[in-house]
């Protein structure tokens, strides 16, 4: 594999060209905890003081709606609370930056779903003036935020790496192609196939617009590319030694791919630059095409 160092990112995102996808990836905060580092995207200071949730006090971040904000307090867990408020905190702020709106003044609404055409298909941003279309995606799991943002239609799927007992509940749920290679995986390998499995599959879905009310077994995701859905793009990416990540398009397969880190203070309003690599984690990088093997990752160093 071709390893490069990967460009400086502008220090505000333009709209990814034709071909191109964006993908952001961010820590979510512990709760409960004051920000002692620059893991912690909760900001100090008496705006953002510790409100009272529940046994644990998560700070209420700046610009959800009041539906939003419904929703994260409906989790009864902390750190479910504090995952979803920093997930759609962060998915407003790239978006405003991209659409030069403010975070707060987003409406979001959904598609027509392609199974009933009820009002519940893939998530969209309002855009005004009639700019060219701005397609996003986002997905949290235990410990870990992405954000896909690209010109065309995108579904993208993040997920920790789950224990072997729950490898063997879940893979029944499987296409019976996915449960085969599964089976054949050795044993110390399965927990990381499994998550490449489901993050193709959840991608995929998300970016169909029907979700899990489409049944998981329905699709080939493995890695025969032959048997994959005809006219879909499905690709891996870098999330760490403890997640699994994936996007898919429709149509071919995006030309360049760049994953960054965002900055832990971006979410909630702070002045930081795009594509800093929070110490600790492991560095974004860049999907290219390659003639040969169809992409290439590169990852960024400092």
């Amino acid at each position: 594999m071709d390893t490069a160092h990967a460009p400086a990112p502008d220090p505000v995102p333009t709209r990814p060209a034709p071909g191109h996808v964006d993908v952001w990836l961010v820590r979510p905060p512990l709760p409960g905890r004051p920000p002692a580092d620059h893991h912690t995207p909760w900001p100090s200071g008496p705006s953002h003081a510790p409100q009272p949730s529940g046994p644990s006090h998560t700070p209420r971040p700046p610009g959800l709606s009041a539906a939003e904000l419904r929703r994260a307090a409906s989790f009864a867990r902390p750190a479910d609370r504090a995952a979803y408020a920093t997930a759609h905190t962060a998915l407003r702020q790239l978006l405003g930056r991209y659409l030069d709106r403010p975070p707060a003044a987003l409406t979001f609404v959904r598609e027509p779903c392609p199974g009933c055409a009820g009002p519940h298909g893939r998530p969209a941003v309002v855009q005004a003036g009639g700019g060219p279309p701005l397609h996003f995606s986002l997905a949290h799991s235990r410990g870990l935020i992405a954000v896909a943002v690209a010109p065309r239609v995108i579904g993208v799927d993040v997920e920790r790496l789950p224990s072997p007992e729950t490898v063997e509940a879940c893979a029944r749920a499987l296409h019976p192609g996915e449960q085969a290679e599964l089976a054949a995986a050795p044993p110390g390998e399965r927990r990381a196939h499994f998550g490449r499995l489901w993050t193709r599959k959840e991608a995929y879905l998300k970016a169909l617009g029907t979700g899990l009310s489409r049944h998981p077994r329905t699709d080939y995701l493995g890695s025969d590319l032959s048997r994959r859905p005809a006219r879909w793009a499905v690709l891996d990416l870098p999330a760490g030694p403890e997640h699994a990540a994936a996007i898919a398009v429709p149509g071919d397969r995006p030309d360049h791919i760049t994953v960054r880190w965002l900055p832990a203070e971006l979410p909630y309003g702070e002045d930081a630059p795009y594509g800093e690599d929070a110490p600790g984690a492991n560095p974004g990088g860049t999907v290219t095409r390659s003639p040969r093997s169809g992409s290439t990752i590169t990852r960024s160093s400092r």
